[in-house]
């Protein structure tokens, strides 16, 4: 694995379980207990409820894109050898909505609506990085 340069996640109490997940290549959202809402991204409290009583499930790791652009220019310099990708925001079928990177397609290819999978970029020791591709 080499150096990882760009930044990585700061972990809260609230949303170590997430990246623990993650880096067994599992994705987890929060549900809360009290309304049954699905959160994304972790949170110590439920958006709709304010309940703290929040659990973790697994989700399915499958998806649709809801929107996207094709990032090419304009980013912080530890980014630009990425050059360009793909930004999307991916509706999981657990119903909540995530911001990530299409990868494994050519950004010409990424269509609202496309069908989409996660996968985990090993990162560092600590981390690895949710992103979606087409499913195949």
């Amino acid at each position: 694995m080499s150096e990882y340069k760009k930044p990585l996640p700061e972990v809260q109490p609230w949303s170590k379980a997430f990246w623990t997940a993650s880096k067994q290549h599992k994705l987890l959202v929060q549900e809360c207990q009290e309304c049954n809402s699905k959160i994304f991204y972790p949170r110590k409290l439920c958006p709709e409820c304010w309940s703290s009583n929040l659990a973790w499930s697994e989700a399915s790791g499958k998806g649709k894109i809801f929107s996207f652009t094709l990032t090419m220019a304009g980013v912080e310099k530890k980014f630009q050898e990425n050059l360009p990708y793909v930004l999307a925001l991916v509706d999981l079928k657990e119903d909540v909505r995530m911001m990530t990177n299409i990868v494994e397609c050519k950004p010409e290819d990424v269509r609202i609506g496309m069908d989409v999978e996660v996968v985990f970029e090993e990162v560092s020791e600590e981390f690895s990085l949710p992103k979606w591709r087409p499913v195949k």
